[in-house]
């Protein structure tokens, strides 16, 4: 009994000294400021590799020039845990921010101009957002990670109002980004969990009916999927990293099939105006090994320029492209390096002749980001 009263003095003790892990501090750096930029900022959200609990949320002031680390916990100290595990998308609609926490099964929205939380929306896996009239479309794994038999994934359709899911519908297998055009919502599917079955498809959804009206074949194992001001999709094929490669094709809406295929590796792009930049880190499983590459493509001609976006040798030194994004009005080119995935990345921000302006240190896996009005 009195071995037993000691152990419960212990637990007691112990439980009283347990904390909730404190807010990560807020880090500021200065950059070269912008004090006319017609763009107030840019969030950057980290996603923090998987089961660590560090994805993060970062803010770049263009006008003072000042970016913020840790921005998310800074504004939000009541959530201790912080933004949570995994954060795979982040957009703007309205007045707020949305950030999709994968393995947190959860959409966080936030205020735009605060960065404060405002609630969340729990969702299964969730992968990428866009959104259209009023509403946010979300895709989801919605099985377990890494289950190669997990069923088809789901869009979850958000009432942005009310912050609750008003329909879904089902997709093929892993369902990955997704692009409104003329009132159909197109989403890449790639099967990634099962490399001896990928998906190879694209799902056309009718908004108003919210049904799955048809499915486009393009290529095995689909990833980013973006839209061009010509009604074309840009879709990206990670290849199966044995001996089918990388790939990126332009499917036509119109005609809801391929219409050009550029044999060059895509891991990501940004698409603005007449320029796709493509950034590319292939992993060729035999060799071990990744290989790199930065390309531009004129996406109203269909043509692969004989430019890069870096022109003064600065890609050398990065490790591993991971986001990218252009500034609609200056033409400035945010890329960032994942470095090893497991420590802080960084981001670069370039001319639009290709110089490196300035970078600064991020959190870690800096991948997705979003301009602020």
């Amino acid at each position: 009994m009195k071995r037993l009263g000691i152990l419960l003095l212990l637990l007691a003790g112990l439980a009283s000294c347990r904390k909730d892990p404190a807010p990560l501090p807020a880090e500021i750096s200065r950059v070269e400021a912008d004090p006319g930029s017609v763009l107030k900022g840019m969030y950057l959200v980290n996603e923090g590799n998987m089961s660590m609990n560090k994805a993060s949320l970062d803010y770049l002031d263009l006008r003072n020039g000042l970016y913020t680390r840790n921005f998310y916990s800074q504004v939000n100290p009541q959530i201790t845990k912080g933004l949570g595990d995994v954060a795979n998308d982040i957009g703007i609609y309205g007045s707020k921010l949305y950030v999709v926490v994968n393995l947190s099964n959860k959409v966080e929205v936030l205020d735009v101009k605060t960065g404060k939380r405002l609630g969340q929306v729990d969702l299964i896996n969730g992968r990428y957002v866009t959104f259209a009239n009023g509403k946010a479309y979300v895709s989801a794994y919605v099985g377990r990670v890494y289950d190669p038999n997990s069923p088809n994934g789901v869009v979850a359709e958000i009432d942005t109002t009310a912050l609750s899911i008003t329909r879904t519908v089902s997709v093929g297998r892993q369902p990955e980004e997704l692009a409104v055009v003329n009132n159909k919502l197109y989403v890449a599917n790639s099967g990634g969990y099962s490399p001896n079955n990928y998906e190879r498809t694209v799902s056309v959804i009718d908004l108003n009916t919210f049904t799955e009206v048809k499915r486009i074949d393009v290529a095995i194992n689909l990833h980013r999927l973006k839209a061009d001001k010509y009604g074309d999709l840009y879709v990206t094929s990670r290849g199966d990293y044995y001996n089918v490669p990388s790939k990126l094709l332009v499917v036509d809406t119109q005609t809801e099939k391929v219409k050009r295929t550029f044999d060059l590796a895509a891991s990501n792009l940004a698409i603005d105006d007449d320029v796709a930049y493509v950034i590319a880190t292939e992993w060729n499983q035999s060799q071990q090994k990744n290989t790199i590459s930065y390309n531009t493509i004129d996406v109203k001609n269909e043509l692969l320029l004989s430019r890069p976006f870096i022109s003064d040798g600065t890609q050398n030194s990065i490790l591993l492209p991971y986001g990218i994004n252009v500034n609609p009005y200056t033409k400035e080119v945010y890329l960032t390096d994942a470095k090893d995935y497991v420590t802080p990345g960084k981001l670069h921000c370039y001319t639009p002749d290709g110089k490196l302006k300035w970078s600064v240190t991020t959190g870690d896996i800096p991948a997705h980001m979003v301009f602020v009005k």
